[in-house]
């Protein structure tokens, strides 16, 4: 393709940096946009930078926003329908889709008015009313904090006792200690099974055939265990538009075209022999997820992307075997502490004992004369991903690229991807979940 120019714009964490900087790669003219005034040093040395988005609107052939800025006055969706009744070709939400992820039970909403199987839920703005709740319907649930606390991944609480005993317990603790700004919850029932997040990427108009199948790990440690976090690791797949796909987002095609969505939405599930059942969107691109999804799309990133955003349909060629990514992390992530931050990462340098970068993606990093470091002040410099014809040769890929980093105090998980290796392909496949 010609060359063209892109404008990153990123709302608070710096969260495209990496795909700003494989855009740029490709050749394109790129420039790029970090609201947040602790991160807009992420990416220098990587990326050409705008201090002023808004002035680079008329330059910019395609634009490409990053998250919905939960909490803020005016969200990306907004700005994206904005830019798009001008004309200009833009990788964004809308409002609505914005509120799929800032407010879970319109979520609900939608699905159910569209025929899509949902979880049992309630949304509760009162902890006593809640904790009476799951006294007179004993079951495991999970507590979903609603509104500006959301983001905080650790608030998130699954449920492990039949009775709920320890719901309520963990109920009466948010109250006294969250309760001045948790001003709503969602009790969801837990639900067992498979989870899995199929995300597909859509053009205004419908979804591209490729769907991409994903496997979140977000708890802090290996097994699953420890504080919630963003994300610690990814395992994926692409598909074509199976079972999977046709009860989820096959029922929304037409609610997303006439909102106008142009880029990534995700919607992650519980599977079972039973049924399929949704849990939350991410109406926007998913990190680290994105940084893996580059790795395994093997045609140009720069003209996919283009092509959605003008509403085309992309000849996007993907890896056929599987992906994992594995975001590597600095003291005190998941948690802030400045002081900690400040005597053990920040500006730590990243050190690579080989020449090869392949599979090396960018969070929060700079590149100051040569030398990668991390920063920011959110402690997560890379992410190393790894592909492969199977799960196990893409875990020893990605395993292998880590073993010659050297960062001090470096950690990350070591077993992702291992949930499908033990099962959960498996299962996927005995429920019929992966044929076409």
């Amino acid at each position: 393709m010609d060359t063209e120019r892109f404008l990153f714009v990123s709302a608070d964490a710096a969260l495209i940096t990496d795909l700003a900087w494989q855009v740029h790669r490709e050749g394109h003219d790129v420039k790029y946009y970090i609201e947040a005034e602790s991160d807009r040093e992420i990416g220098d040395g990587f990326v050409p930078k705008t201090d002023d988005w808004r002035a680079e609107v008329d330059w910019a052939d395609v634009i490409i926003f990053d998250d919905i800025w939960v909490g803020s006055d005016i969200g990306t969706g907004a700005l994206a329908q904005e830019l798009r009744e001008e004309g200009k070709a833009v990788v964004g939400g809308t409002p609505n889709t914005d509120h799929l992820e800032e407010d879970r039970g319109y979520a609900m909403e939608i699905l159910e008015e569209h025929g899509v199987n949902t979880v049992e839920h309630h949304i509760f703005h009162d902890f006593d009313a809640g904790i009476r709740h799951v006294r007179e319907n004993p079951a495991p649930y999970v507590i979903k904090p609603l509104g500006e606390v959301q983001n905080v991944k650790r608030l998130l609480y699954v449920g492990n006792e039949d009775d709920g005993s320890d719901v309520v317990e963990v109920l009466r603790a948010y109250k006294k200690a969250w309760g001045h700004r948790m001003k709503g919850f969602q009790l969801q029932r837990k639900v067992e099974g498979v989870e899995i997040a199929i995300c597909g990427f859509f053009n205004g108009n419908e979804f591209i055939d490729q769907v991409n199948f994903n496997f979140e790990h977000k708890k802090l440690f290996p097994g699953n265990i420890g504080p919630q976090t963003g994300e610690m690791g990814t395992s994926m797949f692409w598909a074509r538009q199976n079972k999977l796909f046709t009860e989820t987002f096959g029922k929304l095609e037409d609610w997303l075209a006439d909102e106008g969505y142009v880029g990534s939405i995700d919607i992650n599930c519980i599977v079972n022999e039973t049924g399929i059942y949704p849990l939350e969107f991410t109406p926007r691109f998913g990190y680290p997820t994105i940084a893996l999804q580059e790795e395994s799309i093997e045609s140009s990133t720069g003209e996919f992307f283009s092509d959605l955003a003008h509403g085309n349909d992309p000849e996007v060629e993907v890896h056929n075997g599987y992906q994992i990514g594995v975001r590597v992390v600095l003291p005190p992530f998941p948690f802030d502490d400045e002081k900690t931050y400040d005597e053990n990462s920040r500006n730590a340098a990243v050190v690579f004992e080989t020449e090869s970068r392949e599979g090396i993606h960018l969070e929060d990093a700079k590149n100051i004369d040569g030398q990668w470091r991390a920063a920011g002040d959110n402690g997560m410099p890379i992410v190393v991903t790894g592909k492969g014809d199977t799960m196990h040769a893409a875990r020893e890929q990605a395993y292998d690229r880590i073993d010659d980093i050297v960062m001090p105090n470096m950690y990350y998980r070591d077993d992702i991807g291992e949930r499908w290796v033990d099962g959960d392909g498996d299962r996927l496949q005995a429920w019929g979940y992966l044929g076409p």
